[in-house]
């Protein structure tokens, strides 16, 4: 009888025969060599590293202190991560539990997102996002639609979102218009061990928006046993502290470059200071790990979003930066609101966004 992890590699060959060789692909190699390793058990995911690191606290420090502590190892944590020979071995008071105090801290004033709410979740209040004390799971499977090097990708959907874009094609997660399952971090090291056994690549942590459960997913990975890659599917609109807790636990980043300029991020998805919390976080995302980012084309919006962004990925990322232009938008929720937004993109502006790539000098687009 075929086990399920070889049933869901017959499945994935079946559907996404470009996924089976991806990782031999040059542009993977060249932007993803991290990444590739993890999935081929040829080296451990950050998590596991984290927990390998001793971290000298007390749970009675103040914040402040423990934010020193953290950064303190943080400078430390890529030549640590370089260094790593054998298989990493857990220790008492780790730098992941240190990350897990930090975002319960967090938890109790929320500033996961750069809204910065304030909410005490811990006790009941909701923010923005209306995300609570428990993770809120929509679903979690094989998911067969990611780009090629990620399939099959452990997809694990929560409630909520720190933004609202007028165009969300999972507004029904987003924006509560159903109800997830309400999952204890432990609950969920469950779905993530039933996701390994399944034959994924990866845990894909993708909502709505993951920023709201950075607590959770941390406390949850110190509950996995066996080592996956883990990727952190996101909007990018996070703050400065969710991206240094993010840093030595996230393997690979799937960040979306949304707008190329605050007026269209305000106007289209109510992300104030867009431009500066994306750039921020993929400088960072590129520091402590590898980077997929996707730049979804809207229309009418090639000169004064995708331009600039494609334009910014190559100056400070570089032009073998792993990029997928997506031509997929179609109009969902509130599109209808917005005139440029209520139509599909035509030929025209696929062909130019395709140019501008081309013009530009990135040269590793996802085909």
């Amino acid at each position: 009888m075929k086990s399920s992890a070889s049933m869901v590699v017959m499945m994935w060959s079946a559907r996404r025969s470009d996924s089976v060789n991806a990782l031999d692909l040059s542009g993977v190699k060249t932007a993803l060599p991290r990444y590739m390793d993890v999935v081929r058990g040829k080296r451990y995911p950050k998590y596991m590293i984290a927990q390998s690191i001793e971290a000298k606290y007390s749970r009675r420090d103040e914040t402040e202190t423990l934010w020193e502590k953290h950064d303190t190892l943080l400078e430390t944590y890529n030549e640590i991560e370089t260094n790593i020979k054998r298989k990493p071995r857990k220790t008492q008071q780790s730098f992941l539990d240190l990350k897990i105090l930090l975002a319960h801290r967090i938890m109790q004033n929320c500033e996961f997102c750069e809204r910065r709410c304030g909410s005490d979740r811990l006790h009941g209040d909701k923010g923005y996002c209306k995300a609570g004390r428990n993770f809120s799971l929509f679903s979690a499977f094989p998911h067969m639609g990611e780009e090629p090097e990620l399939v099959p990708s452990g997809t694990i959907f929560t409630g909520g979102c720190s933004i609202r874009c007028l165009h969300c094609q999972n507004w029904d997660i987003s924006q509560w218009h159903s109800n997830g399952d309400s999952l204890t971090p432990e609950r969920m090291a469950r779905q993530v061990a039933d996701l390994t056994e399944k034959g994924c690549r990866n845990i894909n942590m993708v909502g709505g928006d993951p920023t709201p459960y950075v607590w959770h997913w941390l406390e949850t990975f110190n509950y996995v046993k066996k080592p996956i890659a883990t990727v952190w599917n996101s909007n990018s609109w996070y703050s400065h502290e969710t991206a240094k807790l993010l840093a030595g636990f996230i393997d690979l980043y799937l960040l979306d470059f949304k707008y190329g300029n605050n007026k269209c991020a305000e106007e289209v998805s109510d992300a104030p200071e867009y431009w500066e919390a994306a750039t921020r976080n993929h400088l960072m995302a590129n520091k402590y790990g590898e980077l997929i980012i996707r730049v979804l084309v809207l229309p009418e919006h090639n000169e004064c979003c995708t331009r600039p962004i494609l334009q910014w990925i190559h100056d400070n990322l570089g032009p073998d930066t792993r990029v997928n232009l997506m031509f997929q938008y179609r109009p969902e929720w509130h599109a209808s609101k917005h005139p440029q937004l209520n139509r599909k993109l035509s030929l025209t502006e696929k062909l130019d966004a395709k140019k501008m790539a081309e013009e530009i000098g990135l040269t590793n687009l996802v085909e």
